[in-house]
């Protein structure tokens, strides 16, 4: 399918590897041209050199946090107007919240609430002006199923998510849109690293811990950034217009709900 973005111009936050590289993917092979990010320069340049010479787009490179104002400020500055905006960063590493102190908690929110809104507050009203705007928020399935020591993520998240709520139903008769995909286990270095604890913390081999770790999902497997990258895609096509304020739950069937 042609996903109607060629030539359309796309930020992807914390796009070095994982999810937010998954999706930047899609959306270089869709036509986008691309200003990716990341904390590892040589990872990011990589990443940039890879999506340049497979899809012939433009690929811009911000190193850096993406929660610090002079890295957002770079990313605006390579693309003042994007067509596209995906949201993603890490999250607060998992911790009993006993153990977290008011820095903690403030670090966690700016992660994964404040930075994203600020993102979106510099470039919702350029997306309104020319009538065409895609805003996805990478999240977390924790925003439906809590997951003990990942309260504050969790927290975070869930506040993005109804904060955003409203903004999105405001812009949508502009074709704004502003959507949220909740990632379950995905086969990423995040996932792979929590196994691997896993893995050590019970003696047996990493590869049994991910055999374990994905017999709890109904597909019987960790997810892909490539399938993860695909449906962000569709969300920023020109087919989605009519999709807005939307939580879309990828996860192989883990979360249990009929609704």
């Amino acid at each position: 399918m042609d996903l109607g973005i060629r030539g359309k111009k796309a930020i992807v936050c914390a796009s070095s590897r994982g999810l937010g590289r998954g999706c930047a993917t899609a959306l270089a092979e869709a036509g986008c041209d691309l200003v990716v990010n990341g904390r590892d320069a040589a990872i990011l340049a990589k990443t940039a050199e890879e999506f340049r010479s497979r899809f012939g787009v433009t690929v811009t490179e911000v190193v850096g946090d993406v929660s610090t104002p002079d890295i957002q400020e770079a990313l605006l500055k390579a693309c003042p107007a994007p067509d596209i905006l995906v949201n993603n960063n890490g999250g607060p590493p998992l911790r009993d919240f006993r153990e977290l102190t008011r820095d903690n908690m403030l670090e966690g929110v700016t992660q994964n609430m404040i930075t994203p809104i600020e993102l979106i507050k510099a470039v919702i009203d350029t997306m309104a002006e020319k009538e065409f705007g895609r805003i996805v928020n990478i999240t977390s399935l924790s925003v439906y199923q809590p997951i003990p020591g990942l309260d504050l993520s969790s927290g975070a998240r869930a506040g993005l998510t109804a904060f955003l709520a409203g903004v999105a139903r405001t812009v949508a008769a502009k074709n704004v849109t502003i959507n949220n995909i909740l990632p379950g286990k995905f086969d990423t270095d995040r996932i792979r690293t929590t196994i691997r604890f896993s893995a050590e913390k019970s003696g047996e081999s990493e590869e049994a811990a991910a055999h374990k770790a994905a017999q709890v999902i109904p597909a019987k497997r960790l997810g892909s950034a490539e399938e993860f990258g695909k449906a962000c895609a569709f969300l920023c096509s020109s087919h989605a217009g009519y999709i807005t304020g939307q939580n879309l739950v990828l996860d192989g069937g883990l979360y249990t709900s009929a609704f």
